[in-house]
């Protein structure tokens, strides 16, 4: 898969911390009228269940300082959270940003305690107003005065959708792996990973994808086909996440925790897909939104990524007005995260993001 309002009820609501669903009681966010910061240098790590739109949704909290700048962290997949990684993940950058994830609607934790019934719908619009609502939540919790907004491949569309909406709540959007267009991705990335296949004489990839024939298609196993062979294609050119990385904190690691995470991937993944190829991909269209920004933007893409291939996030990032924007094309790095990838995005943040938010 993809590496992603009303907002009265949050300020209201007290958080529900869910013990019998992580385990023990943790240190949570709590729902307040001010912040929860006494000092610049306070200290976070908090993780919970807050009260966004309706539901009660996983947030986890994590910094060195409470002074320090906001990084909200807009997932993939859809249903592939990776606040149990965080550690792993954005640990060494917990020295200069705080670093928040929410676990989305029919995802994870999130997921674990709403659990939908099989015909009940994921939009766009309901997922980008969860974002919002998050956003809001996290800087009156932490008396922050705007976000970083951070997003990459299905979060990419969520990241693009919210800071449209409302760019009055962030610094800086930093997008990687972006997604642009359902079909024109599709189109592009079929083309590509085909044409790799054509050119390694790779005879048993290049069967697989001709049997599929070019998007758009109505098999909702055809793009989870595709993907086997994108990631088979980048890992032979991009350099590998370290395995540590991928090291789940222990209170992910209970039974109901990973069967809650495995059934949200499935569930979001249908939805993202579609049983008849009608799925939240197949709306999506970007530029529908509007060109112009008004916050600063920047691109991370990847030389090697097969999925949101650089060709089409190019002409998207050519065509957008923002007040400041730049690309970066990286050789090594493809379409899931790896060194490059998360060196290029705290390099952006550093230099380019931390001094609008100071």
């Amino acid at each position: 898969m993809l590496f992603s309002s009303s907002l009265g009820c949050w300020l209201a609501c007290a958080l529900t911390v869910c013990a019998q669903a992580v385990g023990a009681a943790e240190a949570a966010p709590t729902a307040t009228t001010g912040s929860v910061c006494s000092s610049p240098s306070q200290r976070l790590d908090e993780q919970g269940f807050v009260p966004i739109n309706g539901i009660e949704q996983w947030v986890t909290i994590k910094g060195e300082r409470c002074g320090n700048p906001v990084v909200l962290v807009v997932h993939g997949g859809p249903g592939n959270p990776v606040s149990m990684f965080s550690d792993g993940l954005y640990g060494p950058w917990q020295k200069d940003f705080t670093i928040v994830h929410w676990d989305q609607r029919g995802s994870g934790m999130t997921y674990g305690r709403n659990r939908p019934a099989e015909d009940e719908a994921l939009t766009v619009a309901q997922l980008r107003d969860d974002g919002i609502a998050v956003a809001s939540y996290v800087a009156q919790h932490l008396g922050a005065r705007k976000l970083i907004l951070m997003g990459g491949s299905w979060g990419s569309i969520l990241g693009i959708q919210i800071a449209k909406a409302r760019p009055d709540l962030f610094h800086a959007y930093i997008s990687t792996a972006q997604l642009v267009n359902g079909q024109a991705n599709l189109s592009s990335s079929y083309a590509a990973t085909l044409a790799r296949a054509k050119a390694t004489a790779d005879q048993e990839n290049i069967a697989k994808l001709e049997a599929l024939g070019p998007p758009p298609w109505r098999d909702p196993r055809n793009f989870g086909i595709l993907r086997r062979v994108t990631r088979r294609y980048e890992a032979a050119r991009t350099d590998p996440a370290p395995k540590a990385w991928w090291q789940p904190s222990a209170l992910y690691t209970t039974a109901k925790a990973e069967a809650d995470y495995e059934a949200g991937e499935d569930y979001s993944y249908l939805q993202f897909v579609g049983l008849k190829g009608d799925g939240m991909l197949s709306s999506t269209d970007l530029p529908s939104l509007g060109l112009k920004f008004e916050l600063p933007v920047f691109f991370v893409q990847g030389e090697e990524d097969l999925v949101t291939t650089p060709d089409v996030a190019r002409r998207y990032f050519d065509s957008i007005d923002a007040p400041q924007k730049d690309w970066v094309l990286l050789p090594r790095m493809g379409h899931d995260p790896n060194p490059a990838m998360l060196g290029a995005q705290f390099k952006y943040l550093k230099e380019r993001v931390l001094p609008l938010a100071q």
